[in-house]
This record gives structure tokens, C-alpha cells and sequence, in this order.
């Protein structure tokens, strides 16, 4: 079974688990389990003790939970089902899948958004009113700068790339010229 899909189920169980448990808290579980993907991912050491068949995976759990103090029992329930298969190192997939999952409920997009030079707040509104505007969807923008497209902006919809950036145009522009 594909790494990808092993996550997307983990990722499904959580979510099912959070839209039993209550109102707020399948946000609550994509918090917690985002922060412990960002720590594992973060932290060389912390992913050497995840890893280690020299520490138990009682061990695991204990250390897992006491990040966590406030976690939700069903939460930690889970962790101890994840880390006894040993798919801790998937933590970051899971969370991944989990906010695809998340997205779908609440009709939202994640975008990433490529510029040329750093957006102040207006610009950043504008374009995520236009993207929100043309998807019919609330859209969650992040934005990266990079010079070296001149112009214009590229943007990522999961798998799909619409790049309207001048270093595209001046590419196309190119091959035209040099067809003749």
C-alpha cells in the first residue's frame, strides 16, 4: 500500500473521529495534529527517537502525550494506534490529508501564490478576493516571492499550476520569434 494512501486513511479515521466527538473539534484535532508534524518535521532529534527500536513504543506515546498535555483522550488514542503500527514518521502526510479533508467540509482551496516582490495587505486581498471570486470557494493563500519571475504571478491549486508570470510570456514570446 502507497505511503499517500496509508496517510489518506489515518487522515480519514481522525476526521471521522473529530465529527463525532463534538462541535470544533475536527479544527481542534487538524491544531494538534499539524503541531506535532511540524515538530517531528523540525526536529531531526525528535524524528531519531520516533524512530529508534531502542526506545518503546509505550515510551513513544508517553512523550508524544506530554507535548500535548491538553489533548483530547480520543486524540491520544490515536497517536498510540499510529505510533503501535509504527507510522509516527507519517505524521506530517497525515496532517496533509487531514487538511484536504478539512477543506472539503468547509468549501475552501488552498493556494499558493508566487509574485515578484512582497505584496502588501491590499494586493494580498485583492488576489484572494479574485481567486474566491473565480472558484466559488473561500481560498487559503499563501504567498511566496520570487524575483526571478519578473512579473505577474503563478499560482498552485493543488495539482494544477496557472502561471501568468511575465517569465512565461517572455518564454513563449521567444519560441514564437524564433519559429520564424
Amino acid at each position: 500500500m502507497r505511503t499517500a494512501t496509508i496517510a489518506k486513511n489515518y487522515a480519514q479515521a481522525l476526521f471521522t473521529l473529530g465529527e463525532r466527538s463534538g462541535e470544533g473539534r475536527a479544527e481542534e484535532y487538524f491544531r494538534l495534529i499539524e503541531a506535532l508534524a511540524a515538530a517531528v518535521h523540525a526536529s531531526p532529534r525528535v524524528e531519531t527517537v520516533l524512530m529508534s527500536p531502542k526506545v518503546t513504543k509505550a515510551r513513544k506515546v508517553e512523550l508524544l502525550a506530554a507535548a500535548l498535555p491538553n489533548a483530547p483522550r480520543e486524540f491520544v488514542l490515536f497517536l498510540q494506534a499510529v505510533i503501535r503500527r509504527g507510522r509516527q514518521l507519517m505524521l506530517p502526510d497525515i496532517a496533509q490529508e487531514y487538511a484536504g479533508l478539512l477543506d472539503v467540509k468547509f468549501n475552501r482551496v488552498r493556494a499558493g501564490i508566487t509574485l515578484a516582490r512582497e505584496p502588501d495587505a491590499a494586493m494580498r486581498a485583492a488576489i484572494t478576493a479574485a481567486l474566491a471570486q473565480a472558484l466559488g470557494k473561500e481560498i487559503v493563500a499563501g504567498f511566496a516571492v520570487e524575483p526571478e519571475i519578473l512579473g505577474g504571478a503563478i499560482v498552485r491549486l493543488g495539482e494544477r499550476m496557472l502561471d501568468g508570470s511575465v517569465r512565461r510570456r517572455l518564454k513563449q514570446l521567444r519560441r514564437q520569434l524564433l519559429a520564424k
